[in-house]
């Protein structure tokens, strides 16, 4: 399926600039060789908590599949799934990551709807029990402007934090507040147009951490097909699936490490010249 070049505006994009080497401390040592070489994400657990993800899809592969579902009019607990993606944004996720990591350990928690909309209960729902899961890594795709929520998901992303599960969340596509992306404990991604699934910049302006392609990307879509898309909820997978490589190679890594390790190979980030030895 192929699609027309398209101009996209959305907020928390790349501007292209270009990061001075003392903003942060980079041994020689941190480079893309040292951090994931030639690894595959393999042994490394990815919750993609989204609209469900289509496991028939060749480009997914293995998947686990979970639904955040209300029992009873109650609370909302996680269980098994036979529904699937309900709207393509999850596999398109999913894909992405596993393009990247294609041996890691792949699990789907369907929170949102048809229309990409969903209950802010069920995703933390879903957070909770990935937290509990202990996952390595939490891509989430989503975010909620609803205050109400604000503390209880601000708990669970620092829970996550101290439990070493890392969350990898899409700031939103417009310039409002909304959440997790905007805590400090969270890896948070806006996009850039550069068509390399592995170029990464790291934002020199917070509250964004990092930037990864997320204009025209083509990703894999219900039903076998693919799709081209933008939006930052696709410069996500991408970090998770480099997150995945690193977690391989480096896996007593965390949240800190992770975001100080992507930071140091960032394409955007100024090298230093190599140091003359005296004799």
């Amino acid at each position: 399926m192929s699609g027309a070049a398209r101009t996209v505006r959305f907020a928390h994009t790349s501007t292209g600039a270009t990061v001075p080497p003392d903003v942060l401390p980079l041994p020689g040592a941190v480079d893309r060789a040292w951090a994931w070489g030639d690894a595959t994400g393999r042994g490394v657990r990815v919750c993609v908590i989204d609209s469900g993800v289509d496991p028939s899809h060749p480009l997914v592969g293995d998947v686990a599949l979970f639904a955040a579902a209300e029992t009873d009019g109650g609370g909302w607990t996680v269980g098994p799934d036979d529904v699937g993606d309900v709207a393509g944004h999850g596999t398109a996720c999913a894909g992405i990551i596993r393009r990247l990591a294609p041996d890691c350990e792949t699990t789907s928690v369907r929170v949102l709807t048809r229309n990409l909309r969903g209950n802010g209960e069920a995703m933390l729902a879903a957070l909770q029990w990935a937290v509990d899961q202990r996952f390595d890594l939490v891509n989430m795709s989503l975010s909620t402007r609803k205050e109400a929520l604000k503390e209880r998901l601000h708990d669970l992303a620092d829970r996550a934090w101290f439990a070493g599960v890392t969350l990898v969340s899409a700031a939103h596509n417009s310039p409002i507040i909304s959440y997790p992306w905007r805590f400090p404990s969270v890896i948070s991604v806006g996009s850039h147009a550069v068509d390399d699934p592995e170029y990464l910049e790291v934002n020199p302006e917070p509250p964004v951490d990092v930037f990864a392609p997320g204009v025209n990307v083509r990703v894999p879509w219900p039903g076998g097909g693919t799709k081209v898309v933008s939006g930052n909820s696709f410069a996500t997978p991408h970090v998770a699936g480099l997150a995945a490589r690193v977690l391989e190679r480096h896996p007593r890594f965390r949240t800190a490490q992770l975001r100080h390790v992507l930071a140091a190979v960032a394409d955007n980030v100024e090298r230093r010249p190599a140091r003359s030895t005296r004799a």
